[in-house]
């Protein structure tokens, strides 16, 4: 299976390529979970403003959204953003670090610059689930972040974990069976003892987890909650719990992004099927001979 990046791919090759040659530019695009981004140079061609607008901004400051960006970008964090999105960066070409890796290092936190924002409420729920565990007791805040049109992630800590429960729609009955079977192959995997330390995945459809059944959702058969058991081992530094939000994050994306490809998988071996068993009929077919008789008179009869 395809592992999808959690940087985006557009802000890193479109930041490589300006460094090398400074130009104007003014480019919109829209990554994974209707997330928009414009970068554009409004002042001079050195001078580079990224902009970006995610549907649960609100959310994600409430959660600490600001201060991990503070934190990651320093003095490029724009106090004000550009019209119609909720945060801006600042990039001045000329100050960017001149060696290579340095360089290389700050076009991917550039790119990251989604991943950063949405790794809010995750650091604040690992965050809280230290001081509950060294008190013994107690359960965090749910926090809610609807990131898509009638989806959410909700997240909230505990004393020995933290909870982490995606709720996503299937548009039709085959997507709904395709992930039944993709998250059921992430049940069985944790049973090989490679990857037993691997979180702990439960699926149900249309009925809600425990955690968030108090909660006014939509009961429908086409909407399915897909929990992660995060333990304190999958964040216990710095570059475990880096790489278990980056991998959550997309999870969703992961999810769909594959059942999409088996459904064009499927369908192309269907094509191929049916195109097999018309060549075995075309081959089937008879050959009626036909042959030209005369009558005494001379008039030609033919026969089929």
């Amino acid at each position: 299976m395809i592992l999808l990046e959690s940087h985006n791919v557009i802000i890193q090759t479109t930041l490589g390529e300006k460094i090398a040659k400074p130009s104007s530019l003014d480019v919109s695009f829209v990554d994974y979970d209707g997330v928009r981004f414009h970068l554009s140079t409004p002042e001079r061609k050195t001078l580079l403003l990224l902009s970006m607008h995610t549907r649960c901004w609100d959310q994600l400051v409430q959660y600490g959204a600001l201060d991990v960006l503070k934190r990651e970008y320093g003095s490029l964090l724009k106090p004000s953003s550009e019209p119609e999105y909720n945060v801006s960066l600042e990039i001045d070409l000329e100050q960017i670090p001149s060696g290579a890796e340095e360089r290389d290092a700050f076009i991917l936190s550039i790119a990251l610059f989604k991943r950063n924002a949405l790794a809010a409420p995750f650091e604040l729920a690992f965050n809280t689930q230290k001081q509950l565990e060294a008190s013994g007791s107690g359960q965090g805040e749910l926090m809610e972040i609807h990131y898509r049109d009638e989806e959410a992630i909700y997240v909230q800590a505990s004393a020995d974990r933290v909870t982490a429960i995606f709720s996503t729609v299937f548009a039709d009955e085959t997507d709904r069976i395709y992930g039944k079977v993709f998250l059921q192959e992430f049940v069985d995997a944790r049973r090989q003892p490679a990857i037993q330390n691997a979180p702990q995945v439960l699926y149900s459809n249309r009925d809600p987890p425990l955690e968030i059944r108090h909660l006014a959702l939509r009961n429908s058969e086409d909407i399915g909650y897909v929990t992660f058991v995060l333990f304190p081992r999958h964040f216990s530094n710095p570059s475990v719990q880096h790489a278990t939000i980056s991998h959550i994050q997309l999870f969703r994306d992961y999810l769909h992004y594959h059942i999409k490809c088996s459904k064009a998988y499927m369908h192309s071996r269907m094509r191929h099927r049916v195109a097999e068993f018309q060549k075995v009929l075309n081959r089937a077919k008879q050959e009626v001979a036909t042959g030209e008789k005369k009558t005494v008179t001379g008039r030609t009869m033919v026969s089929r």
